[in-house]
Formats: C-alpha cells, structure tokens, sequence
C-alpha cells in the first residue's frame, strides 16, 4: 500500500489525526487518500496479523454495487439511507443510484467526524444528496434527522443499508432492538440491505477459517462479532428475504441473475455474508 495517495494536508476541524478511524482505515483499504499516518498504521498493523482481512472493503463494495443496482434499476427504488456510510469512494451509493435514476435521493449518515467532513461536502454538488450527522445505534436521532424524516414522511419505498457496521456492535439483543426501530417506520415496499462478518460454526472449513480470522483481528478490533446466518438473518425482523437469503456475499445475486464468477480460493472473502429483504 506504500503506493497509495497520503492525505496528510488540511484537516477539517472536529478530525483527531491521533487516533485511527475505521471509517479512514477503510478508505486507506479501498485506495483512497482520505486517512492519515495513524490510520495507515494500524492497517500495516492489521495486515501483519491478518494479511487476508483488506479483501473485506473491496468484496463488500462490489456486493454493494450489485445491490444498488438492482434496487435502482429493476426493483425502482429512488430513495436510499446508506447508514454507517463511511468515506466517499468511488461508485458511492448516490452514483450507483442517480445513474439508473437522476432525480434518486440519497441520505448518507456516518457519525465519524472525518466522514462528517467529506460528507458535508457532498450537498455542494448534488442536490439529491444529504448527509446526516448521526449515531446509527441511536435510531431516534438519525429518524428524527430532517433528509430522513423527509424521505419516510413521503411514504414511498426506502432502500436502507447497513454495510459492514452492524458487526461492531457486540450485543446481538441490542442490535436486534436498535434495528426493529429502522423496521418500524420503513414504508411497505421498503428494502433492507446488510452486509456482515459472519461465521457458521457448524464444524465446517469455513467455520474454521472464519474462527481463525476472528481470533486475529479481535485485538485491532474488540468490538467486532462474528455471527452466525441465522443471527445475521434475525436482524431483517418480519421482513421477507429475497432470494437466496443471507449468503456469503460473493453468491449474492439480484433476484433473476446470477452470483459473481469468482475463483476463490479459502480466503477473506469466505466470511462476510450478506443479504436483502423486502417490507410487504
């Protein structure tokens, strides 16, 4: 990664370089110039450990793509809450989705205070655009937001995505209650996306495999849980699944296509599992 932009210029006011940001970490994994010195040490860090574990931010961007895709194009989604949205990057959610739906809107929310700086920066262009300054483990403050209160007070159809956050909250019954208050006021044919490590403990390969990579990254991250399918799929609460269900991402498919053609062999990419279901 010693190739990659630094950017290590001004800094926004709020940002503490002192400390590493998952958020700029991420941004630094996926090749952007948005991270600091102290973010690109822990990910040096992170790599000595668990040189598998960098596979995570680019499988789930194109796990991501697919989906926005889909909810824009085929399913006719124009509105989209991409909660724990991370540093912009290339094809975010607003590009992926504007470019099936010009008029589509978008609300990003992220309470990082680097993601809050660059996010702000996208209502200067993009007037389909928002951004919410917001905890996503404190549901009321970000419905309560004025760009999402708006979006839901519509009453159309809302894709919400939560893309590998809900694993850096350990308490699974506290997870499951933070997101029955998102299901609660998402309009009938409203989606919801999620993406999250995962590992099946059933004594299988990957079981093991995700055992082994969980074990190496708990000291960079204590918070981070790995959880199971069916515990990753309690968090759709009564929502209807879509085919095929909670899933390792890369044998995600759009409802009538057809998974990914990748070759993979027994790495990163064989614990993070995702999946989409739909409010009737």
């Amino acid at each position: 990664m010693a190739d990659h932009p630094k950017g290590d210029g001004v800094v926004a006011p709020g940002i503490d370089t002192t400390r590493p940001s998952v958020a700029r970490v991420y941004d630094y994994a996926l090749g952007g110039k948005d991270n600091y010195e102290v973010d690109r040490a822990l990910y040096r860090q992170i790599l000595e450990i668990a040189p598998e574990t960098p596979e995570w931010a680019r499988e789930n961007r194109r796990w991501l793509g697919r989906v926005i895709t889909w909810l824009a194009r085929d399913a006719g989604v124009s509105r989209f809450i991409d909660a724990g949205s991370g540093l912009p990057t290339a094809q975010n959610t607003h590009q992926i989705a504007q470019g099936f739906n010009p008029a589509a809107e978008v609300v990003y929310v992220d309470n990082d205070p680097a993601v809050i700086a660059h996010g702000r920066a996208l209502l200067l262009d993009n007037a389909q655009t928002y951004f919410t300054a917001a905890d996503l483990t404190r549901p009321d403050d970000v419905l309560g937001d004025p760009p999402v209160a708006r979006l839901l007070e519509a009453g159309e159809p809302v894709a919400l995505v939560m893309a590998l956050m809900l694993h850096h909250i350990p308490d699974t019954n506290q997870t499951r209650e933070i997101m029955q208050k998102y299901l609660e006021v998402l309009p009938p044919g409203s989606y919801l996306a999620i993406s999250h490590a995962g590992n099946p403990r059933d004594g299988s390969p990957a079981a093991e495999l995700a055992t082994v990579i969980e074990d190496k990254v708990k000291s960079s991250f204590p918070n981070l849980r790995f959880r199971t399918p069916a515990e990753i799929g309690s968090f759709f609460g009564d929502l209807e699944l879509l085919e095929p269900g909670v899933v390792r991402l890369f044998e995600w498919a759009p409802p009538g296509g057809e998974a990914p053609d990748d070759d993979l062999q027994a790495d990163a990419r064989r614990v993070l599992y995702g999946g989409v279901a739909r409010k009737p």
